[in-house]
């Protein structure tokens, strides 16, 4: 039967309804021939999508056994493909999932094919989200039909892709989930490299810059991979650098990039070799690589700054403990280009974190470098090791004031009673 909303052309209406009221034997070559001869061996017609729709409910319908059924639909799922305008099949592709729904146990395979050919058309109109939908309803876990690890990974992977092209890393990485519970078993390499360039690219867009630099330089090894694209995940992987945290893992991390011998060739070296030098960075060198950032890139953090102005005020932070033994808060914040207490947080932030050594002494309004830090959060027993012998000695010195003047109150109290009485009671 014809859906009501759907309505399709009076010829092929006619057509459908004769081959309904044949006999049962003559209805799979009455279906196949409307298929390939009316249907899909003619230039499209203005009804295509309704004609298409009316001849699947019909083949559909109860009154044809899956055994004769099966075939045509096989034919169908065949050349659904062939179809050139997308928006058809969205059309036909949407009804014929509705119709096969029910019965998809019956149909599996079929309901697969139209379902990637339905994932491909919403991508040719760039709407990645239905195309994630429709590939996650494929049926994969089946005791009807073998499927192989290759085939899960590579349907797993397009839904990775069409959410990373959406900007939702948190349902990419739910399936990139599902992906690494299989990946051993993947034989296809072209797979295994999409999968670790969606890492990258999740790992990235959650701000996990120093892993995510490792996975693209990874990436950027690949010998499969065009020249070209190696050096744009080299150059992805240097931007991830330079976005991360400031301390002895991103040093590290900034080594192995400088030392490539491919890294001259990216845009990005120059701020690289200023970063891996503990040189300052100007304005304008900020900014001119902050165009090239994406989106994710430039969000504001909890502070206000985006992730850009954090990383290049603690490097720079980290550069000017290279050039300082101790610096004045203030001047430190004229340096960074923000204001003392802005700077002092920072400072704080980093010597706690372990990524810079170091103490402040708010007394004289310092801060007082002692290099980069070992890279570990500091420990409440390890704070009189991190912060020097100066404090150290400062509370000694507390300490014994302290001691000097109990004892002198003692004296007081024992020779001049009186005098003690009369100033205490006061």
């Amino acid at each position: 039967m014809a859906d009501a909303g759907l309505q399709p052309s009076a010829d092929i209406a006619r057509r459908l309804e004769e081959v309904r009221q044949s006999l049962s034997t003559a209805k799979p070559a009455g279906y196949m021939q409307i298929l390939n001869k009316d249907l899909l061996g003619e230039p499209p017609s203005g009804t295509l999508a309704q004609d298409l729709v009316a001849w699947l409910a019909n083949v559909l319908d109860d009154t044809l056994s899956i055994v004769a059924s099966r075939p045509l639909l096989a034919s169908f799922a065949d050349r659904f493909g062939e179809i050139a305008d997308a928006s058809v099949k969205i059309e036909v592709g949407k009804r014929a999932a509705e119709l096969l729904q029910p019965k998809v146990v019956s149909y599996e395979e079929q309901d697969t094919k139209i379902k990637l050919v339905l994932a491909d058309a919403y991508e040719s109109q760039e709407d990645y989200t239905s195309s994630a939908r429709t590939l996650q309803t494929i049926t994969l876990d089946s005791s009807q039909r073998a499927v192989s690890a290759d085939d899960k990974a590579k349907i797993w992977i397009r839904i990775v892709r069409c959410y990373l092209e959406e900007e939702d890393p948190t349902s990419a990485a739910t399936y990139l989930n599902r992906l690494k519970t299989i990946i051993h078993e993947v034989t296809d390499n072209a797979v295994k490299l999409q999968f670790q360039l969606s890492q990258a690219r999740i790992l990235d867009s959650q701000r996990s810059f120093l892993d995510a630099s490792g996975a693209y330089l990874a990436v950027s090894f690949e010998p499969t991979v065009d020249e070209e694209e190696r050096l744009q995940s080299l150059s992805a992987a240097i931007t991830c650098a330079v976005l991360a945290p400031a301390g002895p893992q991103r040093s590290r991390t900034l080594g192995r990039l400088y030392k490539d011998e491919r890294a001259p060739q990216v845009d990005e070296f120059s701020i690289l070799e200023k970063i891996f030098l503990d040189r300052l960075l100007s304005t304008a060198e900020v900014q001119a690589f902050a165009q090239k950032l994406q989106p994710h890139q430039l969000a504001k953090t909890a502070d206000g700054s985006t992730v850009l102005d954090k990383a290049v005020l603690e490097h720079n932070l980290l550069g000017a403990s290279r050039l300082y033994a101790n610096i004045g808060i203030a001047e430190l914040g004229v340096l960074l280009g923000v204001d003392g207490d802005k700077a002092e947080q920072y400072a704080a932030e980093m010597i706690e974190q372990g990524r810079l050594a170091g103490y402040i002494d708010q007394i004289d309004g310092l801060i007082i470098f002692k290099g980069e830090g070992s890279g570990e959060r500091m420990k409440s027993g390890q704070k009189h090791g991190v912060v020097g012998k100066e404090i150290k000695k400062w509370d000694m010195n507390v300490e014994a004031l302290a001691e000097e003047v109990e004892k002198i109150t003692t004296m007081i109290q024992s020779h001049r009673p009186e005098l003690y009485a009369l100033h205490m009671a006061a």
